[in-house]
């Protein structure tokens, strides 16, 4: 896992990718009534602006907030590393979701300000446990992966 400024940054930039675009693709799914062959390449168009937001959010605030949260009730010296990464992803998760959900909606929604709550509330809804498990599961994993190979970890 990352161990310097820099590995963290280049970890963030691929997490942030990653997870922004199997989200985007959720939500295309579930605004076009299923999945359909274009969205793959819808996604590229979202994946530029919400990249950033994610990559912002998550480097410079929310990682520390989850690390220190998760602490709370984790000890990294004493726990073991696989439980220490999942509760910190879940807390990434906790805080990530709800504020993504929001951008989403307010940039790529057709929601006038008299609705945008609701339909910020029900994409948050929807949003949370895919976005659970696809970073415990898939792109959690995935990621750390890629990392290690590109930072030639062991």
């Amino acid at each position: 896992m990352p161990k310097t400024k820099f590995e963290d940054f280049i970890y963030t930039i691929i997490m942030a990718i990653v997870m922004v675009y199997g989200m985007v693709c959720y939500n295309i799914c579930q605004n076009v009534g299923g999945m359909q062959n274009f969205i793959f390449l819808e996604a590229f168009k979202e994946l530029p602006i919400m990249g950033v937001i994610a990559f912002l959010l998550e480097f410079f605030l929310i990682g520390k907030l989850a690390q220190k949260l998760a602490f709370q009730f984790m000890n990294p010296k004493k726990d073991k590393p696989l439980f220490v990464t999942i509760a910190i992803s879940s807390i990434i998760v906790c805080l990530m979701c709800p504020i993504m959900s929001f951008f989403g909606c307010f940039l790529f929604g057709k929601e006038t300000i008299d609705t945008l709550v609701v339909r910020w509330l029900q994409t948050f809804v929807l949003n949370f446990p895919m976005a659970f498990f696809y970073q415990i599961f898939y792109a959690g994993p995935f990621v750390r992966w890629i990392f290690k190979k590109i930072m030639k970890q062991n």
